[in-house]
This record gives C-alpha cells, structure tokens and sequence, in this order.
C-alpha cells in the first residue's frame, strides 16, 4: 500500500502522475466551489446592508443641504446650529472612544483585518460605524459614505465567516469578499471593487481571491440594483453629466492632460503630509474630555462651511456633477452662491473641501473619503480648467476631460493605487473614451507620490492603528508536513493567503531539500519550514497547522495527554 502511495505521488523528476493530477483538480475544484459560494452569500449580505446604508446617507445628504439653505436665510437660528453641532461631535466622540475601530473611515482596518493584524467584534463595528457615520453626514459633514460601505461590508464578511469555516484564511478572505461588495455596491462599480481587494487590502493576485472578490461583488451589485429598483430608486452610473464624443482625445492637448496631473499631484502631497501631521497633533494635544473633544473641530467647520456653500456639505456627489460641462456644449453649472464669479466659487469651495477633508482624517471622524477626496480633484481639475482656457487657448470642449484627471490624480498620489484610480474614475463617469488620458493623469500622480515620499495614506494609518494596539511583531518558526487532501494541498506557493508576515522558507521532498518558488506546486508529503514575524505567533502556527492539514496545537498537546494517561 506505502508502495502504490509513493507511486501515486509522483513519478521521476517530480511530475505528478495522472491519478494525484486529478486529485489535485478535485481537490481545487472543491475549494473553488466553497469560496465561490461563500463570495455569494457574503456579498448578498453586504449588498443588503449597504444598500440601505446608502439610502438612509443619501436621504441624511439632502436633508442636511436643505438644513443649511434654510439656515442661510435664517441667520437667529445659527447659534442652534453650532450648539447642535457641539453635542454631536461630543457624542461621536464618546462613540469612537468606546468603539476605536470606527475611528476614520474604516478602511484601514478592514484592510488589516483581512490580512489578519486586526481583530474585531463584527457586530459591534457594524452597528456602530453605521449610525455613527450617518450621523456625520446628517449633521453636513464634508463625508462619503463609501469608505463606511467598505467597513460595513468587511463585517458582514467577518459575522458570516463562523457559519463556513473555522480557517483564519478563509475568514479573511470572506472579509474581502464584504469590503469589496460594500464598495461596489456604494458606488455601483463592480471592477472597482475587484480592484480593491487585489490592489488595496491583499496587494496580489491569485485565483483564490479572484474567486472571491469577483462572486462577492456579482451578488453585492445584483441585490443593490435589485433592492433599488423595487424601491423606485435609480441604478444607474453614479455621474451622469460628464459625456464625451466617440472621437480619441487628440495627442497634441496631452500637455494640458500632465499640467492638470502636475499640480493635483502636488496638491495630494500636501494634503497627506497635513493630515498626518495634524493627526499627530490633535491626538498629543487635544485630550480635553478623554480625547473625545477633538471631534469638536470637523463638527463646528462644517457647520461654518455649510453656511458659506451648498457644495461644501456631503459627500461631493453634487459638486462632481456640477463640474460636469456635458460635453463642453454648455458652461459649467457651478452655483455662483458667493457672487464672486466663476473661478472664485470653485477656488473657496475646494479650499472648504480640502481642509474639512483633512480635519475628518485628522480627527477621525468616522465618514468617509473616498468621494471626498474625488471632489477635492474635481475641484482642482475644474479650476486648472478655467485656468488653462483663459490663458493657454485650451478649448472649453476638454474640461470634462480635465476634471476627471484631476480626480485620478490627486487620489493616486494620496491612496496610491493606480489601478483603483483608473477603473474607479472611467466606471463612475462610464466615459471609456477618456481612459488613455486618465492613465497618463494616474501615472503623473503615482510617480509624484513615490518621489515626495508620501506613502499609501491607508498603509500609514494602519500601521498608527497596529502600533497603538500593541501590535509587536515575534519570531515564529515552525516545521509542517502537507497532508493528503489539506487545504495547501495542489496549491501554488504563491497562492497561499498565509498569516500576515508569514513565510515558507525552506521545502523538504522526497527526502531531498529545495528551494521553494512561488510557482512550486505543493504536494502531500512535503515538509515545509514556516517563519513569520507576527504578533500573534498561536494563531499563526494554529493556521498553518489548519492549512497543511496537522491538528492545532491544543489538539496535539490533548492527545499527548491521552497517551501519557493510558488513555486510548
């Protein structure tokens, strides 16, 4: 029997023979479906919830510009509004204080809870992200619901992980699944939420995840469209006025395409740099109420810059699709609210954005950012447009183009995920005609990011994050032998969703020792040399026993304890 084992193991140079060959494929096969379907009821669920979420924030949305609109009119009122405004920063505060983990928009830590560094009570955070978040946006703070949708739809994820498996892998996974549904279902952008559970919280591709985040996401945006339209409400892209005829952007305007990049680029350096610094600041200094005073400061600015303008409140769904030009046949529909002209509305209103922007980050207000900092580019992208037709001749029929480029550039240098940036500007503007600019403005952004140093903005809040958790990184060390029909088993290396920080350092195979590639096919038998720097070195060994297929280390230590007793 050992002889037709080894037989079926492998033939001469290590190829697999043809029965282990469709083990492996059953063994695959099975795993896929698994995944699959857990990527399908994750993202129904996550679909579920964001969609009201989003509902219930867009309804908060257009209660707080009628709010402010009716204030303006009615000056005697206004000191009800900033003692209105005090108590629900207070009471957001104490809310954060109680529950940190929906400090800032909550991507940080849905990003670390996939990759295994952060642990979370699920139904704690989801409740709590929800009405806190909502709450910010009723009061006009300058806040997007999609970062909100991303945390929200990882804890689904991480509630629904108990009911499939009792793998630290799979639960991650299964958070993914729920981050990216939640932000294809707020923004109605399936390949964006592809392209953030490869680029963003994994960093990689691999079959398992593609798996996972493709089936979440088809679920999440399926029950969105369909809970929308039963409602009545609209499903379709989330910009409409930006159009473009089917003609290709002329090579010779490129020059306006890099200026436009240039200067938002910049302007996203500066934006990472103050609300690191500022964040720094605010958690050294201001400690009056236990900390939860600081949240004062994004509450009270935005009651004053809701007073100044309508576009200064929300998300800055509004104020995108003001700066859409149709096609360049008509002139920008800004609100002229400050009676300064043209150019002067749209320079305040992106200096309100781009500082209640920070003040949000920089205190932790739990909304999000992700529109937000859209709208900062969108901004900046318009005035440059104006800008440029005055004084370089740029013909008005390219603002629309303009404006999109400026969004993409000033998210990737801020966020630095280019692919994210690229697919998440063409898919909400459904204009595919503007890719090639958009992928230069991208580019212009990325690569003045990594030459300012500024570093992905999410990657250095969840580092704060980790650091102030007492997350510490301890050596583990440990050799595992691949089981017969374990999860790893037929995997490729480089597929493996191992711990956060954990390696496989060395192979042993057929009594033969070797290097393991990322492209080495794992089989049973193989002895596999596991380090890692993590701080939770129990629960890494636990996965890695559960992924080869060995019993954790409570069961081996309770069998020990059989055999010392006699037990059988």
């Amino acid at each position: 029997m050992r002889k037709n084992f080894r037989k079926d193991k492998g033939g001469a140079g290590g190829a697999p023979a043809a029965g282990w060959g469709r083990r492996l494929a059953g063994n695959w096969f099975h795993r896929g479906l698994q995944l699959l379907f857990m990527g399908c009821v994750t993202g129904f669920l996550a679909g579920v919830v964001v969609t009201f979420y989003n509902i219930c924030t867009s309804l908060a949305e257009g209660f707080a510009e009628d709010a402010y609109a009716y204030l303006r009119g009615h000056a005697f009122l206004i000191p009800l509004l900033f003692a209105v405004l005090a108590a629900a920063g207070l009471l957001i505060g104490v809310l954060v204080q109680l529950v940190p983990m929906i400090r800032g928009s909550g991507i940080p830590q849905t990003e670390g809870a996939a990759r295994g560094t952060l642990r979370y009570n699920p139904f704690t955070v989801l409740c709590s992200m929800f009405a806190a978040s909502l709450l910010c946006v009723f009061t006009g703070l300058s806040a997007g619901s999609e970062g909100p949708s991303v945390q929200i739809g990882g804890a689904c994820g991480y509630a629904s992980a108990p009911l499939f498996s009792r793998t630290d892998m799979l639960r991650r996974y299964q958070i993914t699944g729920g981050a990216c549904a939640g932000l294809a279902a707020a923004f109605n952008a399936p390949l964006t939420g592809m392209a953030f559970a490869f680029e963003e919280t994994h960093k990689k591709f691999s079959p398992e995840v593609f798996i996972c985040a493709f089936s979440s996401v088809l679920s999440g945006v399926i029950t969105r469209n369909l809970i929308r339209g039963g409602l009545g409400l609209s499903t379709g892209a989330v910009f409409t006025s930006f159009s473009f005829s089917e003609i290709p952007y002329p090579y010779t305007r490129y020059g306006y395409v890099v200026l436009c990049a240039l200067v938002c680029a910049l302007l996203g350096v500066a934006f990472f740099h103050a609300v690191i610094r500022l964040k720094k600041a605010a958690e050294e200094k201001l400690t009056f109420f236990g900390g939860a005073g600081r949240m004062l400061i994004p509450f009270l600015l935005a009651g004053a810059f809701g007073l100044i303008s309508v576009y200064a409140t929300g998300g800055g769904h509004a104020l995108i699709e003001a700066l859409g030009t149709q096609g360049g046949t008509a002139p920008m529909s800004v609100q002229d609210t400050l009676s300064w002209g043209l150019s002067g509305t749209i320079a305040v209103v992106l200096c309100l954005r781009f500082f209640a922007a920070i003040a949000n980050m920089s205190c932790g207000a739990p909304c999000g950012v992700f529109i937000p900092m859209l709208a900062v580019g969108a901004a900046a992208g318009a005035l440059l447009s104006l800008f440029m037709q005055h004084f370089l001749g740029m013909d008005a029929a390219d603002s629309d183009l303009i404006v999109m480029v400026g969004m993409a550039a000033f998210f990737t240098c801020v966020v630095r995920a280019p692919i994210t940036g690229v697919v998440m500007v063409v898919e909400l503007t459904w204009s595919f005609t503007s890719l090639l600019p958009v992928v230069l403005g991208v580019a212009v952004g990325y690569m003045v990011g990594q030459a300012a140093g500024t570093g992905p903005v999410y990657e250095v809040l969840l580092e704060q994050i980790e650091k102030k958790r007492g997350v510490r990184p301890v050596h583990f060390a440990r050799e595992l032998t691949v089981r017969r029909y374990s999860i790893l088993e037929g995997m490729p290396l480089k597929d493996v969703l191992l711990p956060e920080g954990c390696a496989v350092k060395g192979l042993v195979r057929d009594g033969g020792a070797r290097t393991p590639s990322a492209d080495t096919l794992l089989r049973d038998g193989d002895v596999l040399s596991f380090e890692a720097e993590t701080p939770d070195p129990a629960g890494c060994e636990r996965e890695v026993c559960l992924l080869t297929g060995n019993p954790p280390p409570q069961a081996e230590k309770e069998g020990d304890d059989r055999k010392a007793a006699g037990q059988t």
